[in-house]
């Protein structure tokens, strides 16, 4: 039943945008496909998470290929939040990309494939129509990337997605050919005992880490995610940020789970780069001053804190700690789900102050909180979930990877890479300290103070249709950050399918439950705090804040978006060094002068872009040796020909 419920929920997605392509008046029909097929197959896939696995088969005339659909707590877990995500973005869109706006027609259309490709492929039992399903994502998120390609850098931005993704394809293609080589079987299934050992096993454990590290946007692998995420509407960056980028989490942990033992030089990887990816993620997401590229900078910066959760269930199982994998596992499939909330809130609450505010520039806004209340309370609630803070839920996931880190200080052995564990707890403490400071920035930037702009000071709260989209996000981090136990059953089978040989007695519902009061506590006391300033706020008359002498303060003296963070973006300058434009010493009577700072990205902007300027300039050579003429083709064959033969003759 669940298997049928989840293709059901794919076939409406992926149909949903047909009414809208046909006329514009059908907009609000595709809505309510859209909405209806979120919600049917979020029902299969909580089935499938509470029940055993279920399989669905239909012929399919490609060679190898079947559309197998298998519903195991896995591929629930990781599709549940997709048909969650689908409805809301479809519901946010009806107003956010209104029927009379440019292409809505084609955003409606490929959103829909999109969203309903990706919940394909998440329950993909055939590695073939994982495979298509990969690549109808990759497709139809380029075209929505592209929606507004008549500006550069939007364009520019879907180029480098594709590219990256057709490199993530072709490591992609290698593991399908790799697994059908050693399982002879098209289909997802156990690899033999001890492949994990063998070279093909270290061929496929390479390939996995740099496809799905793209997918996912682990660094150095990310290049495509920040100008996809910012170029794309906002509720396309949504889904994108929420859970296109758990394809490669999905993938990755699959591949895992079909080894008996991975070895623990590969988990000692994972670890490595997970704890840089959130470090330098969150570090790069500080020098930012696009506000959708901050968030999707964050993007990067939750991701590594997955792969840390990975890295330690590797590394841990490997070397026979099963209490410290449970706990490595739980946290990174747990924060799947909670960077898929949390996040899709920050981007939808982000899109509306874009809307009301006319920019993404977060200098040129201020002062949105008096004039969207609703959005900013949205904006703030995934800020405090994305910082790790309680009672909400990115607190939950993090305090697993906390007591792994505390935990493995007392418990592993002396000696070995397992000893590594001991980074998890200083780097998860650097990483939530610059969020924190990152959104501490961002929401005093754009919800406080006054307008930097004249589009500011008319921004107005958005339709309700957008505010009630973002409202199952903002009840789901409340939900898990304060009654995590309750959903402990449900991390617990997802975790034993990803890791079916890890046995411990101690159960995830005994972990989360001394949390939960103490959750309860802060929630009530924050309430508490909230009415109380409320209250003092009405009693209180208005006047101007200490203005340091000036009698006229206006929005150029408040602290900028590269001001509030310059001296946290200093201290990662051996890793993003910052591009200063600044005037030069004043004379006595100074003319208008301008500033200047942005932080290039450093692997796509000082690394790669360069490299692949000056092999183009190198091949721009081969123009000597390409005339047209059918004559020197044939020239060139003939001496081919001479060279090889010659050379097979020795």
């Amino acid at each position: 039943m669940s298997a049928l419920l989840v293709l059901a929920g794919v076939a409406l997605c992926m149909a949903s945008g047909l009414p809208s392509l046909a006329t514009r008046r059908a907009s609000a029909a595709t809505t309510v496909i859209i909405v209806a097929g979120g919600l049917t197959g979020l029902i299969g896939a909580v089935l499938g998470l509470t029940g055993g696995p279920t399989e669905l088969s239909l012929p399919w005339h490609i060679p190898g290929g079947a559309v197998a659909i298998r519903i195991d707590a896995l591929s629930a877990f990781f599709a549940a939040p997709v048909f969650l995500l689908a409805a809301a973005g479809g519901l946010y869109a009806d107003r956010y990309w209104p029927a009379a706006r440019t292409r809505a027609g084609y955003v409606r259309a490929f959103f829909g494939i999109m969203t309903g490709a990706l919940a394909l492929l998440m329950c993909a039992a055939n590695t073939i129509l994982f495979l298509a399903a990969w690549e109808i994502v990759a497709v139809s998120s380029f075209f929505l990337i592209a929606t507004e390609h008549e500006q550069a850098v939007s364009r520019s931005a879907a180029w480098i997605y594709v590219a990256a993704s057709h490199v993530a394809t072709l490591a992609l293609f290698a593991i399908v050919a790799l697994l059908h080589a050693v399982t002879h079987n098209w289909a997802f299934v156990p690899l033999p005992h001890g492949t994990g050992a063998l070279p093909i096993g270290h061929a496929l454990l390479g390939l996995a880490f740099v496809a799905f590290g793209i997918k996912a946007g682990l660094m150095p692998f990310h290049i495509w995610l920040p100008g996809a995420h910012a170029a794309a509407p906002s509720h396309v960056s949504a889904v994108m940020s929420g859970v296109a980028i758990k394809m490669g989490v999905y993938g990755l942990v699959r591949v895992l789970s079909l080894f008996d033992a991975v070895p623990s030089a590969f988990g000692t990887t994972l670890l490595l780069a997970g704890i840089a990816s959130s470090i330098l993620g969150v570090a790069f997401a500080l020098a930012q001053h696009d506000l959708k590229r901050l968030l999707a900078y964050h993007s990067i910066e939750n991701i590594g804190i997955i792969v840390t959760g990975l890295g330690i269930g590797v590394l841990a199982q490997a070397h026979g700690q099963p209490f410290l994998a449970l706990l490595g596992y739980a946290g990174a499939l747990l924060h799947v789900w909670n960077h898929g909330l949390f996040k899709a809130l920050l981007f939808l609450s982000a899109g509306a102050a874009i809307h009301g505010a006319h920019t993404r520039e977060i200098d040129r806004m201020g002062g949105l909180a008096r004039r969207m209340p609703w959005t900013a309370a949205a904006f703030l609630i995934g800020a405090v979930a994305i910082t790790g803070l309680p009672p909400l839920n990115g607190f939950v996931s993090e305090w697993l990877l906390y007591v792994a880190g505390f935990t493995s200080i007392t418990r592993t052995p002396h000696g070995g890479p397992v000893l590594l564990l001991v980074l998890v707890v200083p780097a998860l403490a650097l990483t939530g300290a610059l969020a924190l400071a990152c959104f501490v920035k961002a929401f005093g930037a754009v919800f406080l103070g006054t307008p930097r702009s004249a589009a500011a000071a008319d921004a107005h709260e958005v339709p309700f249709a957008m505010r009630v989209a973002m409202v199952p996000l903002i009840l789901g981090c409340a939900a898990i950050g304060l009654v995590p136990a309750l959903f402990a059953p449900l991390l617990s089978s997802a975790v034993h399918a990803a890791a079916p040989r890890l046995m411990t007695t101690v159960t995830l519902t005994a972990l989360l439950q001394p949390i939960q009061m103490p959750a309860l506590i802060v929630m009530a006391a924050g309430i508490a705090a909230v009415l109380i300033l409320l209250a003092a706020t009405r009693r209180a008359a208005p006047a101007l804040t200490w203005d340091c002498g000036y009698a006229a303060p206006t929005a150029r003296m408040q602290y900028t978006a590269s001001s509030a963070a310059r001296g946290l973006v200093g201290f990662f300058a051996w890793a993003m060094p910052p591009v200063i434009h600044a005037p030069q010493p004043f004379p006595l009577f100074p003319s208008a002068a301008a500033f200047e700072s942005h932080v290039p990205d450093t692997v796509l902007d000082r690394v790669l872009l360069p490299v692949l300027r000056r092999a183009r300039w190198v091949l721009s050579f081969a123009r000597y040796f390409q005339h047209g003429r059918m004559q020197i083709y044939l020239v060139y064959l003939g001496v081919t020909l001479v060279v090889l033969l010659a050379w097979s003759a020795q």
